[in-house]
């Protein structure tokens, strides 16, 4: 593992990263704002903590003190080897583990794409006290296996059992001289002047890393492999929870919104027009302004 972080975040911006370790692995963990109530963001794939880079200083402003973990595998972060190490199991005990380690009195979780699969699964868990959850852009378990059953997300998911493959996947990720994961960014999204040169060379860089493209596949395997891990018994969610919804999603259709209240029923929705499934980067000032809205209304005290 390399001692480099993979962001440098502007000076100005009030983030700074450092070390943190939990579970028995070093996290790289962007750093913004303090106290003891913490606000926990967890980044999804092919990403890395700086997808947050915009939702941090409004937090910190906000007053919480905000964590933003590169997730087991990820950056600098520790990256054990072998598929059943990118299990459910092992990535609710992460965030559970890093939320014990900042010793914070109150959380709110935060959570995209991959990040969201963890996040939900530990709300059902309950594996620490949650204040509140931010879901974007992934449905919730039970929904999100109604629409897999269904063609129009099966063929969306083509990605998931193309992962499964040894070797391949990875390869794919490193074409174009290592630059096709900042492509995808910025050919998938609807807003690509968000994914300039700049921000593509940070996630070319931390995925061009030592074993870094294996483990970022190895939670797609093990997702398939290693379902078990985890038992999810009724699958309800008590928090209050916001889903925020890029509508142009490529990978996930607008259907896996539907239906989520059968297992939270304290969940707020709302739906970006426009947006894709790079949400909080693709459409930031729509976000911020969503979360800001909903972290001090009605939903948060309920």
């Amino acid at each position: 593992m390399s001692g480099e972080f993979s962001w440098k975040p502007d000076p100005g911006s009030g983030i700074t990263v450092d070390w943190v370790e939990a579970n028995g692995l070093r996290f790289e963990v962007a750093m913004a704002g303090e106290g003891d109530r913490l606000a926990l963001c967890l980044h999804g794939f092919p990403e890395l903590h700086h997808s947050w880079r915009h939702q941090m200083p409004l937090l910190a402003d906000m007053g919480y003190r905000v964590w933003a973990p590169n997730l087991r595998g990820y950056g600098a972060t520790s990256r054990p080897e072998g598929v059943r190490n990118y299990a459910l199991d092992h990535l609710t005990q992460d965030v559970a583990a890093l939320i014990d380690a900042s010793g914070a009195k109150e959380v709110t979780l935060l959570a995209h794409d991959w990040g969201a699969v963890i996040a939900w699964t530990f709300a059902i868990l309950k594996l620490r006290p949650l204040e509140r959850l931010v879901i974007m852009n992934v449905p919730h378990p039970m929904v999100g296996r109604r629409e897999i059953r269904r063609w129009e997300q099966l063929k969306k998911s083509w990605y998931i059992f193309f992962f499964q493959l040894p070797w391949l996947p990875e390869k794919m990720l490193g074409r174009r001289g290592g630059t096709a994961i900042g492509k995808l960014f910025e050919l998938t999204s609807c807003n690509p002047e968000r994914f300039g040169p700049d921000e593509q060379a940070i996630y070319n860089a931390a995925a061009a890393r030592p074993g870094a493209r294996t483990a970022m596949v190895n939670y797609y395997r093990a997702l398939l492999r290693h379902g078990n891990s985890v038992d999810l018994g009724d699958c309800r969610i008590e928090v209050p929870t916001l889903m925020v919804w890029g509508e142009e999603d490529l990978a996930l259709n607008i259907h896996c919104t539907e239906g989520t209240e059968e297992w939270v029923p304290n969940i707020t929705v709302k739906r970006l027009p426009g947006v894709s499934h790079w949400v909080q980067q693709d459409a930031p000032d729509q976000v911020n302004a969503i979360l800001r809205d909903w972290l001090i209304g009605p939903a948060a005290a309920s």
